[in-house]
């Protein structure tokens, strides 16, 4: 409460246009408190943006951003905001977002584009005072949480949205209600996030980090979700090839004795969950143990964090042997979800209490090196990379 007081009090203060243009310091806990910056206050619009899009037009739309650090998608919100969306739609299609940057960017809280002043860096001492006033404020009841994608205002003028926006990195439970939201990131948040953590003066990026093109499409029928149609059989059949930063190890799969879990680890390695991440435990004669989200070097991506799920127990009759690969969990045998380990010896104190889910069938030379590795305590001294999971199948 202190840190919103401060930040409205900060928002309420007079300033220079160049102070404006600056953008305000982040509160002391941005992800949960970070604000848009806010333009230049001025007199009311004497006309605002009229929708000439047929309906049409308006639903079921994306908008693909493709920016200089990577691509965002944005399921365009046309029941929640239908002006605001029709506003976007229009301005992507006149070119009005190519080349423009993300002038303000809050590290994990948000990112903040759209100022078609942007595009000429002459002018960046009033980045964020262009392309406002043009929409009046459309209340909905979409929550201000993570990949939200809303209308910048003027301070104390809720109709004054228009051309920039911003994005949610994290939930901001504290500015909900009190922005127009028009959009939610599909795919692309990790690089949002990417932006968002870009070096910066002040929230002021040290780099340009230009929108080259903004196009508008359809959104396509949801499709099923990978692994979720395959009968045990098929699944079978299917393969992981775990390549480490000391050799490859592949596993085979028990379907028939754990279907939901080897479902969610083929799932997980479809999407790229598992790239990046480590061996972060290592019991010399026990196991060693992996895909704990932490150790993952690169923030999640919309879709690999929709699929992070906990697992219901499948405990069935397959012996903890040497070669075994077992999902992890904590007291809770339903708080499992994308941690596994491997068995280094005949472990029965495992039995029907973790759910047994596949087998090494080739690199145990290489889960053997691991086991080896110096260690403080259970953590590995130095870092044991999984660099990728590739998903095989044979015949």
């Amino acid at each position: 409460m202190i840190a919103l007081l401060i930040l409205l009090a900060l928002l309420g203060s007079p300033r220079s246009a160049a102070a404006q243009a600056r953008g305000q310091a982040p509160p002391p806990r941005p992800a949960q408190g970070a604000r848009p910056q806010p333009a230049r206050p001025q007199p009311p619009a004497d006309t605002y943006f009229v929708n000439t899009l047929a309906p049409g037009d308006t639903q079921n739309k994306q908008a693909v951003l493709e920016t200089s650090l990577g691509t965002i998608v944005l399921d365009l919100l046309a029941d929640a905001a239908p002006n605001h969306v029709a506003h976007f739609i229009t301005r992507a299609r006149e070119g009005a977002y190519d080349g423009t940057i993300f002038h303000r960017v809050i590290p994990n809280g948000i990112i903040q584009g759209g100022d078609p002043l942007s595009k000429d860096p002459a002018q960046s001492a009033r980045y964020g005072t262009g392309g406002l006033r043009e929409l009046r404020f459309e209340r909905n009841g979409e929550a201000m949480t993570r990949g939200a994608v809303a209308a910048v205002l003027a301070p104390n003028m809720a109709d004054s949205g228009g051309s920039q926006f911003f994005i949610c990195i994290f939930d901001q439970p504290a500015i909900t209600g009190q922005y127009t939201i028009f959009g939610r990131v599909a795919e692309g948040l990790n690089v949002a996030q990417k932006i968002s953590q870009v070096p910066a003066e002040n929230t002021v990026p040290t780099e340009r980090v230009v929108i080259t093109k903004v196009t508008i499409r359809d959104k396509a029928a949801p499709a099923p979700e990978p692994f979720s149609t395959e009968t045990a059989d098929e699944l079978s059949r299917y393969r992981a090839v775990l390549e480490t930063s000391l050799g490859t190890i592949t596993f085979q799969f028990f379907p028939d004795k754990a279907p939901n879990h080897v479902r969610n680890f083929l799932r997980l390695a479809s999407v790229g969950f598992y790239d990046g991440t480590a061996f972060h435990r290592v019991v010399k004669g026990f196991v060693i143990q992996g895909g704990f989200l932490p150790t993952r070097g690169e923030p999640l991506d919309i879709t690999q964090d929709r699929y992070v799920r906990k697992m219901a127990p499948e405990f069935n009759d397959t012996p903890h042997d040497k070669g075994t690969v077992s999902l992890a969990h904590g007291d809770d045998p339903a708080s499992g979800d994308t941690s596994f380990f491997i068995v280094l010896a005949r472990t029965p104190v495992l039995d029907g209490k973790y759910s047994a889910f596949g087998r090494v069938v080739e690199g145990m030379d290489v889960v053997e090196k691991i086991e080896q590795v110096g260690v403080n305590g259970e953590t590995p001294i130095d870092r044991i990379e999984l660099r990728k999971v590739t998903i095989s199948r044979v015949p």
